[in-house]
């Protein structure tokens, strides 16, 4: 439950940033959750809508439309599937260390700088009550655990907003209005053509490959935090599938979320019920609970993103440099700095695997002559 509410804005956020109405990222969010929780390969792991993603369908959706997108996203699910079917996931293997730690860190200062634009132009109270929703999150575990604290200060903030009529401060009915209805299946509105499929096939691709990238690190993590090892190809095929099922219910292409899947394991949400609840409280927020959605303070859901923040960035990597071999932090830093600035993980996972394989190659190069000389 408390990974859903942090869900929330951002699946509003990425139907902005693809330039598509805000149910589109809701829907996506709550079929991919359902389809996965049976089909992944990785308990635990929360799928949805996704930021990298959207970045990709602004032009699709400006140029052809929205069925151009859903058409995308269909044919993204099938792509995913084949990658699956023919075990990408081995590439993962692949993906050195400091491109992993760099990736994390990357992701966790994207979190950190989307929550900037909830403050612009904030009043003081907004502040007062992201510090209050901190000081819940963190202090309330020492004497209470038997609800995840940031649910607590969610409830807790949301109470004291509606009871003191607090009106200065954002919430997420001031964000979009939710739209209070289930998602229906739908055939996109397209031209079954050989024209239409090369229009949405460089789309699917490319959202396959960041869907891809972004689906396997965060399984990495995950695999890493609770000492298993699962299965990154089933995972991908039901990833596929989730997009496939996706695109014809009206929703948008979307993957593994790091930030969301950090918090639900860290919170003990380890198996799939943890998924399956994700996704019907989602649901009953939005068809049921409409209005109680809306009153929410976005103040409540920052603190919850700024927690996530602080854990999931590698604070070793920035305090223990100078124990490291120079360029492994000169790979991390280079894989975080393309993230920030093109704000797209896999682009930045490339440029880090480039990089490390290029100093590889320089070492064994230099050693060969030292050795000649």
């Amino acid at each position: 439950m408390t990974a859903t509410l942090a869900l929330i804005p951002d699946s509003l956020a990425f139907s902005f940033m693809a330039g598509v109405p805000p149910q589109v990222g809701i829907y996506a969010t709550i079929c991919i959750l359902l389809v996965i929780t049976l089909l992944g390969g990785r308990p635990g792991m929360i799928s949805a809508a996704a930021g990298s993603m959207s970045v990709l369908m602004l032009t699709l959706v400006k140029e052809h439309g929205i069925a151009y997108l859903f058409a995308a996203t269909v044919l993204t699910g099938v792509i995913q599937y084949l990658m699956g079917v023919f075990k990408l996931g081995k590439v993962m293997r692949f993906v050195p260390q400091p491109v992993l730690t760099g990736f994390v860190n990357a992701l966790a200062i994207l979190i950190f700088l989307s929550q900037l634009r909830y403050l612009a132009d904030a009043s003081f109270m907004m502040y007062v009550l992201i510090a209050a929703a901190l000081l819940i999150i963190y202090m309330l575990p020492r004497y209470f655990k038997a609800v995840p604290s940031p649910l607590v200060a969610v409830a807790l903030l949301t109470v004291l907003v509606w009871a003191l009529g607090i009106s200065d401060v954002t919430r997420i009915g001031d964000i979009a209005a939710i739209d209070a209805s289930l998602p229906s299946f739908l055939l996109p509105d397209i031209p079954f053509t050989w024209e239409t499929f090369f229009i949405i096939l460089p789309y699917s691709l490319s959202l396959a490959v960041v869907g891809f990238t972004e689906t396997m690190l965060t399984q990495n993590l995950l695999d890493e935090m609770t000492g298993e090892k699962t299965d990154k190809d089933r995972e991908m095929r039901g990833q596929g599938i989730a997009n496939f099922i996706a695109g014809f219910f009206g929703g948008m292409a979307g993957c593994a979320l790091v930030a969301e899947s950090v918090l639900n394991v860290k919170m003990g949400g380890r198996n799939r019920l943890s998924m399956l609840v994700a996704a019907v409280f989602l649901l009953l927020l939005v068809v049921v609970l409409g209005d109680l959605l809306a009153l929410i303070p976005m103040a409540a859901l920052i603190g919850i993103m700024l927690m996530v923040c602080i854990a999931i960035f590698d604070w070793k990597s920035v305090f223990k440099m100078r124990s490291v071999p120079a360029s492994e932090t000169i790979v991390m830093v280079v894989t975080v700095a393309s993230v920030v600035l093109t704000h797209d993980l896999a682009i930045g996972v490339i440029v880090g695997v480039i990089l490390s394989f290029l100093i590889v190659l320089l070492q064994k190069s230099f050693k060969s002559g030292s050795l000649e000389g």
